[in-house]
């Protein structure tokens, strides 16, 4: 099969699950085609099934804002017809299934009926597609689609109370690739991130305000005065300057450590003992999973999709938004006792397991197939 790929090429989540799912799918023996506008960050190495076409937009001084979706609508349509996609998977409703609809009704002037899967990821509906000026298009983009899919049973709720959703949205996990999450780092390695006695905690994401950078600062500043500690904070963004000046007032800055965002992420997880996750709201939470997967236990909060990868008890625990003295008392209960702790890493890579990438992408291919003979025609 041929299939045609859009996403973000950024550090997001919804670029790299998409990044991830084109490369699996490529190993499975299907031609894979990333059509964005930069190669997608994770896309190392491109290889006989895996191409990437790069949408370029003009720029015309008539215009404010460059229309994206102009440009990726026509894309969309060359590389259907050049390279013989069947099937266009789309990641976010806006600007992506937006532009693949205009793209399908072009085609189809053609003769040429493409089917379009769309993959909702979070921030595309909680919070720029309940936007009143987006919402018509949104539900408009969702409804065309072929199939759709939300990487949560969360956001598949949220979608249908917050738009007129007359289409079927099937939840499909986001993953992982547990084999990736092989470490064989050196023990030696774990001394340029902490000395023998201190537990390493961390923290990835994009610093926006919806992350609770400062509780993250708050929750570390209450767990370092019991078990001596290093905090390590992965990642830029708006949040940053404002929790570097915390860690001032607090007086925990040569303890906290801000490395930006790192290539060496693996690296980081497996020497880390403990993931710090106390977001306003998360669609799903790979940045969780991902930390399960290496073996770090996730602190978090109860919201959105979070609950339905940490299990609280068991993979860490949960607390609700702002809580950051019950997160705190239940990272000091993991990380005090070594017995504890090492329970708690063993049964996150057991939870981890359940959202293996060698499970999940054949729910895709099925969806790939039942768009095809479903195809919508226009």
């Amino acid at each position: 099969m041929n299939i045609g790929i859009v996403c973000y090429p950024t550090f997001g989540g919804s670029g790299v699950v998409a990044t991830e799912l084109g490369l699996e799918l490529s190993k499975r023996g299907h031609e894979v085609h990333f059509i964005t506008y930069s190669q997608p960050v994770r896309l190392e190495l491109l290889n006989s099934n895996v191409h990437f076409h790069e949408v370029n937009v003009p720029e015309y001084p008539l215009f404010h804002y460059q229309p994206y979706e102009l440009a990726l609508s026509s894309k969309l349509v060359d590389m259907v017809k050049l390279h013989k996609i069947d099937v266009l998977h789309v990641h976010y409703a806006i600007p992506h299934a937006y532009a693949a609809y205009m793209a399908k009704k072009m085609l189809h002037e053609e003769g040429i009926e493409v089917p379009i899967v769309t993959t909702l990821h979070g921030t595309d509906i909680t919070l720029v597609g309940s936007h009143p000026f987006y919402k018509t298009a949104v539900t408009f983009s969702i409804n065309k689609s072929d199939a759709v899919t939300s990487v949560s049973q969360s956001l598949k709720d949220d979608t249908m109370r917050l738009f007129d959703i007359k289409n079927d949205i099937k939840v499909v996990p986001n993953f992982i690739d547990l084999d990736k999450h092989q470490h064989h780092f050196t023990d030696c390695q774990r001394a340029m991130l902490a000395n023998e006695d201190e537990r390493v905690m961390t923290h990835i994401s994009n610093f926006r305000p919806v992350k609770r950078i400062n509780d993250v600062i708050k929750v570390f500043y209450r767990v370092q005065k019991e078990v001596p500690a290093k905090l390590m904070m992965i990642g830029e963004g708006p949040e940053r300057e404002g929790a570097e000046a915390l860690c001032q007032k607090l007086g925990i800055e040569n303890k906290v450590i801000f490395l930006g965002n790192s290539s060496e992420i693996d690296k980081i997880l497996c020497f880390s003992d403990l993931f710090l996750l106390p977001s306003e709201t998360e669609s799903f939470g790979l940045a969780a999973l991902e930390a399960m997967a290496s073996g770090v236990p996730v602190i978090s909060s109860n919201t959105g999709g979070i609950p339905e990868v940490n299990v609280d008890g068991i993979s860490g625990f949960l607390s609700n938004v702002g809580d950051v003295d019950d997160m705190a008392k239940n990272a000091i209960k993991i990380l005090k006792d070594p017995k504890v702790l090492q329970e708690f890493k063993d049964n996150s890579i057991k939870e981890a397991k359940r959202f293996d990438i060698h499970q999940i992408v054949p729910f895709y291919e099925s969806i790939y197939n039942e768009a095809l003979v479903n195809c919508i025609s226009i």
